[in-house]
């Protein structure tokens, strides 16, 4: 089966909802493409689970590779792993809830799905190219739609915010190229011609002063998309700005790209560079981690709760990446799925709620569990998903995180380690505190007629829950499904 499908059938069903004329034609057509990226999605997992059972131990599976530009020795060259179709899974999921979500849009609705389904189009992409030129197009591919969401059907300071968003993650891939085309530019002289196919350079042995000099504009650049400290200020901005469903994507998926990146890109081709670098990548993903619990207590909007949270969450990706043990990374990759769940459940929670009382100020709200139960019951099930409560997928990526980070024995290590476990503390604290403030207590008189979720926004939620309690419950089947590429990774260090 060919992995361009997933990039065909978000461009088809883009082109399809310009031609449409109804909002009825939109909204069916941006769901049924949706629905068939999911489908897609858990067929390519089939087949996958099928393929290792029947003994295929490929590195990556489903390739193909065509000549692109054969003069940069540039190639369509995409294949997936089990690390790769975990993130498909995650993107297919929040497409559709995203979709669900934005039911109700009516101005410009058009060109609002058309740029959900570019930045579902963009992620499918990164996720599956196994040439990094390509992967750079498709990262790249992604900014813009985020800019264009937020500056038009934002809100607040919009216009600021996604000119904030659209800068800092294009000073991200300004450095990210700088990484690639070092790493381009030095393949020949590791013994083999110019290429950025990914696997032809993970097979090379590339200097390792070239690795340390070029593994950290790489690893930067793919960390201000996943909210690495201090470039993380775009972060808040941008997601209290964004409409709900782009705010799903922005934290569920556009985040990923970052992580993702850091993993497969930085650590996966300069092994030694990560080595010489990894005490920094400690330090700021420990300082992102408590810095990022101790914001939030600060914050009074419910937005900028969920995401300053989120810098503290994808602190625990890096963190995992950082230590370099192959259990600390199943972790970061399982916390950038349970994350993007998580996350992109919360926005939704907060979506539905400030819609029905135009505010997100928690000193404003107050027992709304009376009026929106179900509602309601969807904030409380994301801030326990965050706060890390057993039987939550939340639970089960961060206590892999830490377990990985302690079984690396350096003892400044190990401090970090302790100190990153401690915040889950605070982020007890400022989730029990703001669901309380929230959902309990007396009811504001504005608020006692509004009603509760539609069918669509229950919908949407089911599915993102659905997730999350089926990793927080058997997570054995996400573990078993990104270890054979998490080995991949850890023989680079073993060799």
């Amino acid at each position: 089966m060919n992995l361009t499908l997933l990039i065909l059938i978000p461009l088809l069903t883009a082109v399809a909802i310009l031609f449409s004329k109804e909002l009825k034609q939109v909204r069916a057509i941006a769901l049924g493409g949706a629905l068939i990226q999911l489908l897609l999605a858990f067929v390519f997992l089939y087949l996958y689970l099928q393929a290792r059972a029947g003994g295929n131990n490929s590195p990556m599976l489903f390739e193909d590779n065509y000549a692109w530009f054969t003069a940069l020795h540039i190639n369509y060259h995409v294949g997936v792993d089990g690390i790769s179709l975990a993130m498909i899974l995650l993107t297919a999921l929040v497409v559709v809830a995203g979709v669900l979500v934005s039911w109700t849009m009516e101005n410009m609705n058009k060109e609002f799905f058309f740029l959900l389904l570019l930045l579902s189009l963009g992620a499918y992409g990164f996720f599956i190219s196994l040439d990094l030129f390509t992967m750079f197009f498709f990262l790249e591919l992604s900014v813009i739609p985020k800019f264009l969401l937020i500056g038009i059907w934002g809100s607040g300071k919009k216009e600021y915010s996604g000119m904030k968003l659209a800068l800092m993650l294009m000073g991200g891939s300004a450095l990210v190229f700088i990484g690639l085309a070092g790493l381009y530019f030095n393949t020949a002289v590791a013994g083999g011609s110019y290429t950025f196919d990914l696997m032809e350079i993970a097979a090379l042995d590339i200097p390792v002063d070239v690795q340390k000099i070029f593994f950290p504009f790489a690893f930067l650049g793919f960390g201000i998309f996943t909210a690495i400290f201090p470039f993380h200020t775009w972060v808040p901005d941008g997601h209290a700005s964004a409409p709900t469903a782009a705010s799903m994507f922005l934290a569920g998926i556009s985040m990923k790209l970052g992580g993702y990146g850091c993993l497969r890109v930085a650590t996966f081709l300069m092994p030694e560079g990560a080595e010489a670098w990894s005490w920094v990548i400690i330090l700021l993903s420990t300082i992102a981690i408590i810095y990022g619990a101790f914001a939030t207590m600060m914050q009074t909007d419910l937005k900028y709760i969920n995401a300053y949270s989120s810098v503290s969450h994808c602190g625990f990706v890096l963190l995992g990446i950082g230590m370099l043990t192959q259990t600390s990374i199943t972790g970061a990759v399982l916390q950038m799925v349970s994350h993007g769940l998580m996350t992109a459940l919360f926005f939704a929670a907060i979506g539905m709620i400030y819609s029905r009382t135009h505010t997100r100020q928690v000193a404003q709200l107050g027992g709304l569990l009376k009026v929106m139960p179900f509602i309601s019951s969807v904030f409380v099930i994301a801030g326990l998903c965050s706060l890390g409560l057993p039987g939550f997928s939340g639970f089960v990526a961060e206590m892999t995180v830490f377990m990985g980070s302690w079984q690396n024995p350096d003892p400044w290590y190990r401090l970090a380690t302790i100190l990153a476990c401690a915040s889950i503390v605070v982020t007890a604290v400022y989730i029990l505190r703001a669901t309380g403030k929230t959902i309990m207590g007396p009811i504001n008189d504005n608020h006692k007629m509004i009603g509760d979720a539609g069918w669509n926004e229950k919908l949407a939620a089911l599915l993102l829950i659905s997730g999350i309690v089926v990793i927080g419950v058997v997570p054995f089947w996400l573990n078993d499904l990104i270890q054979p590429g998490t080995t991949l990774i850890m023989t680079k260090f073993f060799k």
